[in-house]
């Protein structure tokens, strides 16, 4: 789906047709027909549009003639359904500087282009490409904060649960914040890298504005804020995962020891009854009390062999 739109006032405005200085947004449903069209009208490289649909494309920037291209990765909900999958997932924004519009793609509907859509996104204005395009880099960076945030917490209640009981549904959440935060760790470094080389080849053109200048600044160091609380929750979780794997294994350990005591307590009377159950006269048989007598000793052997495993602290 192609649409472009105009800032008007306060409000960003629908277009009919595209306007000079307009946003373009392609977001799906489209077709390889419409995005032909788009790469005629705009007079820009097909495969900037097709690059940017491709999921596994890194954070990068590419110039063709007059038109720039920047791909930036941000996250997104996994759609898999799958228990194992990872929550979060990251894909890639395409912006591209046409000679007379502004012009994003992703291949799924984005959180970070939909604030700009849904108006709350104060003091943009589409015609102002340079900054347009350093409030997305500023939200997308927000948005791997939020994610990292909610990580974070969803981690921490799974712990909660897990001091509990270990299960294995737990664990498997576990694997899934995991995933998400590999799928992090990767594009914000890829991210930090695409910015850094955006600063230092002056991509945008900002060297002579304070302003965009110290706000790109902000940017990049928002980015490696991200990209360090990543690496710390990846490492607290590798380090939980771990010690949990461990207790879970102490605790099946702990578990068939105690049952292995229980075995031995039980086998002893039923060995001593079974070797006067062989067609053996019983001790005292002449007794009515003889059954009684042998039980009491096989309690009594039970006991002795239990105080003998507690003063050599097998259990």
């Amino acid at each position: 789906m192609v649409r472009y739109y105009a800032k008007v006032g306060d409000r960003l405005r629908e277009l009919e047709q595209p306007e000079h200085g307009c946003w373009v947004n392609i977001s799906p449903p489209f077709s390889q027909e419409e995005l032909e069209e788009v790469a005629q009208t705009f007079e820009v490289p097909l495969d900037f549009l097709t690059d940017s649909l491709d999921m596994d494309e890194r954070s990068r920037f590419e110039v063709e003639d007059e038109v720039r291209l920047v791909l930036v990765n941000t996250p997104v909900l996994n759609p898999s359904d799958e228990e194992n999958d990872a929550i979060y997932i990251t894909v890639p924004i395409g912006i591209i500087f046409a000679l007379d519009a502004l012009i994003t793609i992703t291949s799924v509907e984005n959180p970070v282009l939909q604030r700009f859509l849904d108006n709350k996104v104060k003091n943009f204005n589409p015609a102002e490409e340079t900054m347009f395009i350093l409030q997305i880099l500023e939200h997308n960076v927000y948005r791997f904060l939020t994610c990292l945030k909610k990580l974070d917490l969803k981690r921490n209640l799974i712990e909660q649960e897990l001091y509990h009981a270990s299960r294995n549904r737990e664990l498997k959440q576990l694997l899934s914040i995991e995933k998400s935060l590999v799928y992090f760790l990767n594009s914000l470094s890829a991210n930090d890298l695409l910015k850094m080389k955006m600063k230092r080849t002056d991509l945008l053109n900002i060297r002579e504005d304070e302003e965009k200048t110290d706000l790109f600044e902000d940017i990049i160091i928002d980015n490696g804020q991200a990209l360090e609380m990543a690496n710390v929750y990846n490492n607290i979780l590798s380090g939980t995962m771990d010690t949990y794997a461990s207790i879970i294994s102490n605790n099946m350990n702990v578990t068939i020891h105690r049952l292995t005591l229980v075995t031995i307590f039980i086998a002893v009377p039923t060995f001593i009854t079974s070797f006067f159950g062989m067609n053996l006269p019983l001790p005292f048989s002449a007794s009515r009390f003889a059954i009684v007598v042998i039980l009491v000793f096989s309690a009594l052997v039970s006991v002795v062999i239990a105080w003998y495993f507690q003063r050599k602290r097998l259990f």
